[in-house]
């Protein structure tokens, strides 16, 4: 499967109103992997940023005045996405400015080229009811490193969602693949949608020792006591003390 990461960074919030796209950020993902096939391109927005925009990418107006206008670039945005699916944090923001872009040209819809989209935000928002859930603040929750995301920046920005992305998605599968190691998961890349082959995958067995072992018993005495019972857990029932004993005799 291929999915592209993309950020973008624009003149002000609203696209309605002509704010335009000045920077376009993307990282590829096949198979759940990082290829290195990387989009990076700053754009002539054909107009200042507004106060708050600027202050949160840092792109002034001198910097992109020579830069490549939407028009130009255009075309291999579309080629880039083409037929892959789209992995955005709050993706009707971006998909509302690739929109208007492509609509100022005149082109088919933006959505038209891509198989679909992934908004990482209303996963986090379902992951994480009533938390935070910007990329900064899911950096912190997975533990991913932005102390050098100091202003916004696409391409950074679309590199550190790839690996939010990734920890939230995380389940058995990339366990699996991990221990297949790099050889399989070439094989995998070269041929998206083909089945596994874990044929020669040998699952390590490890025995806890006498100490884990007591560790384990210790957790299951606290359990019988909170339900004054036997707990589900225990293989077998526990052999009673004396006193225990004692006291069912005397019932």
């Amino acid at each position: 499967m291929r999915q592209i990461v993309i950020d973008t960074e624009t003149t002000g919030l609203n696209a309605r109103t002509g704010d335009r796209i000045l920077e376009v950020g993307a990282v590829e993902l096949v198979n759940r992997r990082l290829t290195g096939n990387n989009l990076h391109i700053y754009i002539n927005p054909e107009r200042d940023s507004d106060p708050g925009a600027l202050a949160v990418h840092g792109l002034t107006t001198e910097f992109l005045s020579d830069k490549p206008k939407f028009a130009e670039i255009a075309d291999q945005l579309r080629d880039y996405v083409r037929d892959a699916e789209l992995i955005i944090h709050n993706s009707a923001f971006d998909i509302g400015f690739f929109e208007a872009e492509f609509a100022l040209l005149g082109l088919p819809k933006f959505m038209g080229h891509v198989s679909g989209v992934i908004d990482t935000l209303s996963q986090a928002k379902q992951m994480f009811p009533g938390k935070r859930n910007s990329l900064d603040a899911l950096c912190d929750r997975f533990g991913i490193n932005n102390s050098h995301r100091k202003l916004h920046g696409a391409l950074l920005d679309s590199e550190l969602l790839a690996e939010v992305y990734l920890a939230m998605t995380r389940g058995q599968e990339s366990l699996v693949i991990d221990m297949l190691g790099d050889t399989q998961a070439k094989a995998d890349a070269a041929a998206p949608g083909a089945a596994l082959v874990i044929d020669g995958l040998e699952l390590p067995v490890l025995a806890a020792d006498d100490e884990e072992l007591a560790a384990h018993q210790a957790v299951l005495d606290q359990l019988d006591k909170s339900v004054k019972g036997t707990c589900v857990w225990r293989t077998q029932p526990v052999a009673e003390t004396g006193a225990d004993a004692a006291a069912a005799q005397v019932v």
